[in-house]
This record gives C-alpha cells, structure tokens and sequence, in this order.
C-alpha cells in the first residue's frame, strides 16, 4: 500500500467518525436533560445534599389507560456530612442509576411512582470511628413518588427512600437508609 492511500484512507476514517459524532451529539442534544437537587437524611446522623445530572431520552412503553412507563438516566454527585466519630466529616458519593417511572401522561400535574438501581463509589468506605461500609464500591436502591407540573412539563418534585450497601461484597455490610427530597428543572 502507497503512501497516498494511507493517507486517504487515513482522511476518511476521521471523516466517517467526524460525522458519527456529530449525528450522536444532535439525537443526544434532541432529549430533555435536567438538573435535579436532592437533600436527605439518613442513618447514623448522615446528611446528604446530591447534585444529578438527568437523561430522559423519551423511551416509554406499555400505556394502561392515561399512565405510562418511562425510563430516564440519572448521574450523581453527593456530599455526605456526619458529625458522629471522628474519621471523617465529609465523605463525596459519584454515581449512575437508570430509573423507572410509571406517570400519567397527561395533565397540568402528572403524579408518577418511580424506582431504580444503581451503582456508588464513595471517596471513603469508613464513615466513622463506628461505621465502615467495607467498600467504596456500593449499589444504591431507590424507590419514591413524584409530580411533574410547569407549563411544559418542566418540574419535578419528589420523595425519595434510597438504600446503599455494597451487597454483601466484603463484611461488615451495614449499608444505610436514606430519606431525601427533589426537585428538577427540565431544559
């Protein structure tokens, strides 16, 4: 093979994924994203204040009356805060959890019951002098119900219970339960 048809060849793979990228950026600038504040509290005194990011690339299925089901992405960035033991103060929580929604479908409010399952990595495992996950690695269960209302559907308000607990990867296992609030505005 030439010099000039690595070169061309060369060209036009980098053409090709050029125009690849630019196609997944515009069905991927086609869906909804949000910004969804969460504030909880949890076991053994933790406060958590979480920062997602929210992907709903408008995937619903199996319409029962004027309900539907929906799926939507979530990534997470948390702060957890406990003033129990002395190891750690602050412990940052990073995440993904696909979620599942059962939501009216039409109406100025739309009520919806959601749940979900995802992974966590924490910066510590230990919590506390009297606390350890074990593992940074966690999976976080959610489960919680919500109103989506705005003039274009664009707020969310909910309830949430969350469980995180490695699994049972590595013992001890205490995992922990938390209870939070949201809100989310839709672009």
């Amino acid at each position: 093979m030439n010099k000039n048809n690595t070169v061309l060849r060369g060209h036009t793979l980098k053409t090709a994924l050029a125009l690849l990228l630019m196609g997944t950026a515009g069905v991927a600038l086609a869906d909804p994203f949000g910004i969804q504040v969460t504030a909880g509290v949890g076991d053994h005194h933790i406060k958590k204040l979480d920062l997602g990011l929210v992907w709903n690339p408008g995937w619903t299925w199996w319409p029962i009356g004027d309900w539907h089901f929906a799926l939507v992405g979530e990534a997470h960035a948390a702060w957890w805060h406990t003033n129990e033991g002395n190891v750690h103060d602050d412990i940052g929580e990073f995440g993904v959890t696909p979620m599942i929604r059962f939501i009216k479908s039409s109406g100025s409010v739309r009520p919806f019951a959601e749940a979900g399952a995802g992974v966590r990595l924490l910066t510590s495992p230990r919590i506390s002098t009297d606390l350890t996950l074990s593992t940074a690695f966690q999976f976080a269960e959610t489960a919680g119900v919500g109103l989506q209302f705005g003039e274009h559907q664009q707020y969310l308000a909910g309830y949430r219970f969350q469980h995180v607990s490695n699994g049972g990867i590595k013992e001890p296992n205490p995992g922990i339960n938390f209870s939070q609030l949201y809100l989310q505005y839709n672009f």
